[in-house]
């Protein structure tokens, strides 16, 4: 249960303001069909989380020292810096669609969370705590709560909603996660 919830919470902050919800905004606002964009999301993210997960638990089962755990807390750390540094919506031009709504959604959404940071927290996360399965879904539902809202609220949402307090509390909780893996790991906690 540890990791399904601390997996839904890291990812719906770190979602905040995060160029994916972003797209997310985008998309809602071209299609202006909340449901399949939201499905394509869905979609996306359990592919793309599943084997985000799969790979952090399939390296930490390879790896499973003092040392890489150490990496995983240093990991978590940098997670934290990076979280404060926002996307902008400049970062992405309206370009015509081939396909319909879910399947622009899916596709975007997967190729666009490669190498995010909500990606690479699920990497990580699926290495600290070895289930694929309890992380996948807990990053799905997180991701799920931060595009939900700004595809059926759009805009408007993301001019009420104040970003930097969200990317701060992200922040505090990748930097928390990582120094208690460290205090864990000295024998601390």
């Amino acid at each position: 249960m540890d990791a399904f919830l601390t997996s839904t919470f890291i990812v719906a902050l770190a979602e905040m303001g995060d160029k994916t919800q972003l797209l997310a905004i985008l998309l809602a606002s071209r299609f202006r069909k909340p449901m399949p964009i939201a499905l394509g999301i869905l979609a996306a993210t359990l592919a793309n989380h599943f084997l985000a997960a799969l790979a952090g638990q399939q390296i930490a089962s390879l790896l499973d020292s003092p040392a890489f755990r150490y990496a995983v807390a240093a990991g978590f750390i940098a997670m934290a810096a990076w979280t404060l540094i926002p996307d902008k919506m400049d970062d992405y031009k309206a370009k015509p669609a081939r396909f319909g709504a879910f399947l622009t959604t899916l596709i975007a959404f997967f190729l666009v969370e490669i190498g995010d940071k909500t990606q690479i927290a699920t990497i990580a996360l699926g290495a600290q705590f070895g289930t694929v399965g309890w992380v996948t879904i807990g990053t799905t539902l997180g991701m799920m709560i931060a595009n939900v809202p700004a595809v059926l609220l759009g805009e408007a949402l993301v001019k009420r909603v104040p970003m930097r307090a969200m990317h701060l509390a992200a922040a505090a909780l990748f930097l928390g996660l990582g120094l208690w893996m460290i205090a864990e790991l000295q024998g601390w906690v």
